[in-house]
């Protein structure tokens, strides 16, 4: 593995290790390696901004929920065995009130039941329906030569077929982290084109920062996504929408 020397970074503010620490130490005692809805209380512990996220193990449950958070919103499967929703029907969209929310809950269950008889359905968590803002993805992943790279781009289509990615070496400072950004291809849709107004890239940077850090401070991690961090216009900050994150099994 290749070490990378790099001026002494600054600590972000707002960092639990404590917590963290508990969290995986929970997640191995059940000898789980795939952490679901329990890892944004991770992205919490190092002060990175989450969408307002309930869980509901039933129909019933779900529309408290949804009645605590307002509508429109997302419902999302949760089961350790899914960790990409939207292949097997597990993301509902645009859900407007208690009825659609009932309707799609059990739906959503029936299918997947189906479709992956042997998975465990944990329940769903509810998010509100974003509107404005773009999608990108933050992540990390593990080189054979390098070891620990974070890499960074738009979601979407950008990344699933133009591959409009960045990666940098853990950890990384402030400039490099203005590089992942400003470097990928698509960055003019990001510094704002033809009237639109620019997202907030001091945010993105801030973010990036974390993340490294908290990928330096658990080498457990195996595997890191942040998929979408939605980013909105300057000034408004990111929030991370979705996650997964997998740890590595010999630790």
């Amino acid at each position: 593995m290749i070490m990378k020397q790099v001026d002494i970074v600054p600590r972000t503010s707002g960092q639990d290790r404590v917590l963290v620490t508990r969290i995986f130490e929970a997640a191995r005692a059940k000898n789980r390696h795939i952490l679901g809805l329990e890892a944004f209380d991770i992205l919490k512990a190092y002060g990175i901004p989450v969408i307002k996220t309930r869980f509901a193990k039933t129909a019933e449950e779900a529309i408290i929920a949804a009645e605590e958070i307002g509508y429109p919103l997302v419902m999302k499967v949760v089961s350790p065995q899914i960790s990409h929703k939207s292949d097997i029907g597990g993301i509902k969209l645009s859900l407007q009130n208690a009825a659609e929310v009932k309707t799609a809950y059990q739906d959503m269950i029936d299918n997947i039941q189906k479709k992956l008889p042997d998975a465990y359905l944990e329940g769903v968590q509810l998010q509100p329906m974003l509107s404005g803002g773009k999608e990108v993805i933050l992540g990390m992943v593990h080189d054979p030569t390098f070891g620990p790279m974070l890499m960074f781009g738009l979601g979407g289509i950008y990344i699933e077929i133009l591959k409009d990615i960045q990666f940098a070496i853990v950890p990384v400072d402030e400039r490099e982290a203005r590089e992942m950004i400003t470097g990928i291809k698509t960055y003019p849709l990001l510094a704002g084109v033809r009237g639109e107004k620019p997202s907030d890239i001091n945010a993105l940077v801030d973010i990036i920062l974390r993340v490294s850090n908290l990928v330096c401070d658990f080498p457990e991690i195996k595997e890191f996504e942040i998929n979408p961090m939605m980013v909105f216009e300057k000034g408004k900050g990111a929030l991370a929408v979705d996650l997964r994150l997998i740890l590595k099994s010999n630790m």
